[in-house]
């Protein structure tokens, strides 16, 4: 039976996210934290310590996911998440981002397969506490090109998993998935695969299923902010409905404000708000409020407008 993923999305799927998606809907299989880097002594900074805080994901099948150039570093990393009771790890080769890339990090990898074998093979000589899987992309610039040399690197090593993100790193986000490349890694792949890419319906879902009928699992990351409701779909629930939708959200926003004050909560409800909007393709003139207002008075009366 297919797994369903929630994808790790900066600023957007912390640990606040999980916790009430799961308490609202449930359904995720997994939740795979925003990355985090090893920085000196693997101490953490301030947003990494509270994504994988063991008191915030309690109860919650959550995979930290680690972004590094360095073996070693990773390795260490790995160690610390065992400790903190961890018992799966993701490693991360697919990050478009240019300060991430510019340090051979995310799918800066992609770009060099020795680069790659180098670094499983000095990670894998080690006594790893856990499995490890991967999300990549299916290249930097060409999937025709680079994607079956990727493919190839991968299938040699006992990573427990992977997760294709079916673009390469040029495309960031734009564009439709390839389907073609990832038909292939299907066909090829010695590893559990699992399919992310503008997955944004449960109908969607289903209908990647029927196609792959032997794919472990399905990451969703904007669907899913979308929808927060998707999960308990796709698990045999009933769709999120209007009032549901409202309390999800107000139950989010208390959160936030909890956590991070009123001002700057505003910021991080925008941010959901650059996905949740879709849900609403004909209320342009609302989701601009919302996007303009400046204070908490203006911000719940433009969402009780939409939200009713």
């Amino acid at each position: 039976m297919t797994q369903w993923y929630l994808a790790p999305m900066e600023e957007v799927t912390g640990y606040l996210f999980r916790q009430i998606l799961q308490k609202h809907f449930g359904g995720v299989d997994k939740f795979f934290t925003p990355f985090l880097s090893p920085v000196t002594g693997c101490a953490f900074k301030t947003r990494q310590g509270r994504e994988v805080d063991p008191s915030h994901n309690a109860g919650l099948p959550v995979v930290p996911q680690v972004l590094t150039d360095d073996p070693d570093a990773a390795v260490a990393m790995f160690r610390l998440m065992a400790d903190l009771g961890y018992t799966e790890v993701n490693l991360n080769f697919g990050c478009p981002s240019g300060t991430v890339v510019k340090k051979n990090r995310g799918s800066g990898f992609l770009r060099d397969t020795e680069v790659m074998e180098r670094f499983f093979d000095r990670m894998f000589a080690q006594d790893l506490p856990m499995p490890v899987s991967v999300k990549t992309r299916l290249g930097f610039a060409n999937a025709e090109e680079e994607w079956p040399k990727i493919l190839e690197v991968y299938n040699r090593y006992p990573i427990s998993e992977l997760i294709v993100h079916a673009r390469v790193r040029e495309e960031w986000y734009e564009g439709t998935p390839n389907m073609e490349a990832f038909a292939y890694a299907y066909e090829n792949s010695k590893l559990p695969l699992c399919y992310n890419g503008d997955v944004k319906s449960a109908d969607q879902a289903r209908r990647l299923t029927e196609r792959f009928p032997n794919l472990r699992a399905v990451m969703i990351g904007r669907g899913a902010v979308t929808d927060p409701g998707i999960f308990r779909e796709l698990a045999g629930g009933v769709p999120m409905s209007a009032k549901e939708l409202r309390e999800f959200h107000d139950d989010l926003y208390a959160a936030y404000v909890a956590l991070w004050g009123s001002k700057d909560t505003l910021f991080k409800m925008k941010e959901v708000w650059g996905y949740l909007g879709d849900r609403f393709p004909d209320a342009a003139k609302a989701k601009k409020r919302i996007h303009k207002c400046r204070t908490e008075a203006e911000y719940l009366v433009a969402v009780s407008e939409l939200l009713g």
